[in-house]
């Protein structure tokens, strides 16, 4: 017999994010309160706190997909000019939508170094956003460099690894080093700057089936990329007897097909950038953390209510406390290169 080779486990490390959002309510708002009236007092409040949980929930939705990655890269150099075009491949329309006003901060790579003018002290805002041009207009004029990171202000260096991270990772991540453990490293897989197809998509998925992944996926695309998808399930669709010249049906919220791994769901989402698709192994994907989001102080368990000292009006607070941990990159894929 050959000699037993000893298994090898390590220690992964994983410490959650907090995420706080902040909002103010007048007095005048909150007097219903003291009027004894519950009914009133929902009724003056539960806009601004529902406001609050879908603007924590983007934020938290953004972050699992493009934590330490940033939000898109400058497409070409901007000189002195408030009109900042993003690279097509980098948009996605969900992370911009409703960013007015948003504060940014800019630099020249992930974990690099803030840029001149940009960075997080400089102020600067989202004005507007052309979702046709994928270019955004800024507060103030800036000088840029091509490929250039934009993070919201504050993110960088505080967020968990999303993703995109995860899978595009070659060094030490979660306290374990991928450049010693093949299976600790995920799969990239290029498109050829074009379109993506089921063919495309089961070759992806090959990769990781090389790693071990024998279990149904979900393929999160951006909403061009689904629309190239639909098109090409529809032109290799055949019918049977079932079909009935009647009525004619096509269309599809969801596409959910079997693969060599076993069932592929692809869902389409907003805040998928339009260069990328990811592959996912949702077994091996799991949140870690002290707190989901919530309207309550940890340890406390009463609301987030401060009253303000310089204002008439009282502060709210939503909070958060996780993280995104893999299991196993190796059986995820990323597949970057699509031009929709």
């Amino acid at each position: 017999m050959n000699d037993a080779v000893n298994g090898v486990t390590k220690d992964a490390q994983v410490r959650g994010s907090a995420l706080v959002l902040r909002s103010v309510l007048g007095y005048k708002a909150a007097s219903s309160a003291a009027s004894g009236d519950p009914q009133a007092f929902e009724a003056a409040t539960k806009f601004l706190v529902g406001n609050m949980l879908r603007s924590i929930t983007k934020k938290l939705e953004i972050e699992l997909l493009y934590g330490q990655s940033g939000y898109g890269r400058v497409d070409g150099a901007v000189s002195a000019s408030t009109s900042v075009p993003i690279r097509a491949e980098e948009w996605a329309p969900g992370i911009w939508a409703g960013s007015e006003g948003m504060p940014i901060a800019v630099y020249d790579a992930p974990g690099g170094t803030e840029v001149a003018g940009a960075g997080e002290a400089s102020g600067i805002t989202v004005a507007a956003v052309d979702f046709e041009n994928k270019t955004l207009t800024l507060s103030s004029a800036v000088t840029l460099s091509d490929g250039d990171y934009i993070f919201h202000k504050g993110a960088e260096g505080n967020e968990f690894a999303g993703i995109h991270k995860i899978l595009t990772n070659t060094g030490t991540l979660f306290n374990i080093d991928a450049s010693s453990y093949s299976l600790w490293k995920g799969n990239e897989f290029t498109a050829g700057s074009a379109a993506l197809s089921f063919q495309k998509l089961q070759d992806a998925i090959a990769k990781g089936v090389e790693k071990g992944l024998d279990s149904d996926v979900k393929v999160i695309v951006n909403p061009k990329t689904w629309a190239d998808l639909l098109n090409d399930q529809a032109a290799l669709r055949s019918y049977d007897q079932s079909y009935k010249s009647e009525v004619a049906e096509n269309g599809s919220r969801m596409i959910k097909f079997h693969g060599q791994n076993g069932v592929i769901e692809i869902i389409p989402s907003i805040y998928c950038k339009e260069g990328f698709a990811y592959i996912l192994d949702m077994d091996c994907l799991l949140r870690v953390g002290s707190s989901e989001v919530t309207f309550r102080r940890p340890g406390r368990g009463d609301e987030f209510f401060r009253e303000l000292e310089n204002h008439a009006g009282y502060e709210l607070r939503a909070y958060t406390d996780q993280a995104l941990f893999c299991s196993a990159p190796g059986r995820s894929v990323l597949i970057k290169d699509i031009v929709n």
